[in-house]
């Protein structure tokens, strides 16, 4: 009897304690995220806010199944896909707490690139104005070789203080603040790069990349952010954003 009493409330405790965390679907909204200013820039089953760079609408290799929005790389054009591209969202942001989950196909690369000028006619590529936070397949892609190429980076910037990356085919959740020139990267929880943006040491480190003969690289304050289709297979969830 006793024994039976005991089980019981254990278990009463933890239906207690699982109803007290709300369980959030994917590409959905907490309660606390609402009240915090978050909005989705994903719905889970449509390209709705996107456009690739320099069109109108999103390339046929970018494509949403299963509450993802990813790149089928098969139909691949030299290091692009030819149907793709990198795409871009159709709203600009200038300080913001931005989110998004992603995994990488085995040997796969892309990335997160922030603050573009979503002009085709004068900036060929997004990376021509964008900063990129790397994603990539550290075991697989000879990138991951170079520092400052491996996932997480402020790719030929900074590297990570630490790797925090999971294993190929796993979700990670990456995260970019930016905040009056204040910038943060975060991957899976801890904080792996911090910098100030727009200053003398940081037009140092601009001048010692690969981005140095690009006028516009990294100096603008607000921008559009772009999903990198780098002609590997690459899947995005969860995709949302802060204004601060």
């Amino acid at each position: 009897m006793i024994k039976n009493l005991m089980v019981g409330l254990a278990l009463i405790g933890m239906a207690g304690c699982s109803s007290s965390k709300e369980l959030v679907a994917d590409n959905t909204l907490s309660k606390k995220e609402k009240k915090e200013g978050w909005v989705l820039l994903f719905d889970g089953t449509t390209t709705k806010g996107w456009h690739t760079y320099g069109k109108n609408e999103v390339g046929a290799a970018w494509k949403v199944a299963n509450g993802t929005i990813y790149l089928d790389a098969s139909n691949k054009a030299g290091w692009q896909t030819s149907d793709g591209g990198d795409i871009v969202t159709n709203e600009a942001f200038e300080n913001y707490h931005f989110k998004v989950e992603w995994k990488i196909a085995p040997n796969g690369n892309s990335g997160i690139i922030f603050n573009v000028k979503d002009d085709r006619s004068k900036y060929k590529h997004v990376w021509y104005t964008g900063m990129e936070m790397q994603v990539l397949d550290n075991n697989g892609h000879p990138d991951a070789k170079i520092r400052k190429h491996r996932a997480g980076d402020l790719y030929d910037l900074i590297e990570s203080s630490q790797e925090t990356v999971k294993p190929v085919g796993e979700w990670n959740l990456a995260e970019i603040i930016q905040n009056n020139g204040q910038l943060e990267l975060k991957l899976n929880g801890t904080t792996i790069v911090k910098t100030t943006l727009w200053d003398d040491a940081w037009k140092k480190l601009v001048a010692n990349s690969k981005f140095k003969d690009l006028a516009d690289f990294g100096v603008f304050r607000s921008g559009h952010i772009s999903l990198q289709d780098h002609g590997d297979n690459v899947w995005y969830k969860n995709i949302k954003i802060r204004k601060l």
